[in-house]
């Protein structure tokens, strides 16, 4: 949160009046941070989800506190549901490995509370700090070099694949390979190996212009 964003905590509320009144007044800030405790993010939820979810996918940071590993879980499959994107789970305890499992992307540190988190997790980390390098750094690479080879295998395919069919064409549809079956399958490995390592190893960018740049990540 900047210094120039104000903070808003949610009142304990227990009845639907009193969600509905905490929710109007939040709704008439702008550009607030929100900061909601388990229970009153239980009655929101039983009866006001749809609102609750649009404020809450506008404000600048929300932090939900004193929450059940259930409504921790619930709160990502919401958040997914509503927006439409995939969720990260970040996790240091046995109590946020159903938030881990529930999200699209989990990530567990290994800390004092053990390694519940970090084994349930799809990513382990042993400092918190590293999680900006997880992202910024090969979470990009992994995408763009994946983006890259997925390409690249379609492209391969289309090529002898439209090489054949022209084939048949001229020669009246008739069942006629036009290679060997020993040079398909080299086309697919052996001569076609080297651009693949290199799209896998590809790296446009060092790591510390990744770090320093966060907006390279928005550009994919």
């Amino acid at each position: 949160v900047a210094r120039t964003q104000d903070i808003h905590i949610f009142k304990s509320v227990s009845t639907r009046s009193e969600a509905h009144q905490e929710l109007n007044a939040f709704r008439r800030k702008q550009d607030t941070a929100l900061v909601i405790r388990g229970d009153s993010l239980e009655v929101c939820l039983e009866y006001y989800e749809h609102e609750l979810m649009e404020l809450v996918a506008a404000a600048p940071a929300v932090v939900c506190c004193r929450c059940s590993p259930e409504q921790k879980a619930a709160v990502v499959r919401l958040i997914e549901r509503h927006s439409g994107k995939r969720a990260a789970a970040i996790g240091d305890g046995g109590n946020d490995v159903s938030m881990i499992q529930a999200a699209s992307v989990g990530v567990g540190l290994v800390g004092k509370e053990g390694k519940q988190a970090s084994l349930a997790a799809d990513f382990s980390i042993t400092q918190f700090s590293h999680v900006g390098r997880l992202l910024l750094v090969h979470g990009r690479n992994s995408y763009k070099r994946s983006a890259s080879l997925s390409q690249f295998v379609i492209h391969r395919g289309l090529i002898i694949t439209t090489m054949q069919a022209i084939f048949s064409a001229v020669f009246y549809f008739s069942s006629v390979s036009l290679y060997q079956g020993f040079l398909m399958v080299g086309y697919a490995t052996v001569y076609t190996m080297l651009p693949v390592f290199s799209l896998v190893l590809d790296r446009d960018v060092t790591g510390q212009i990744a770090i320093t740049y966060p907006e390279l990540y928005k550009e994919l």
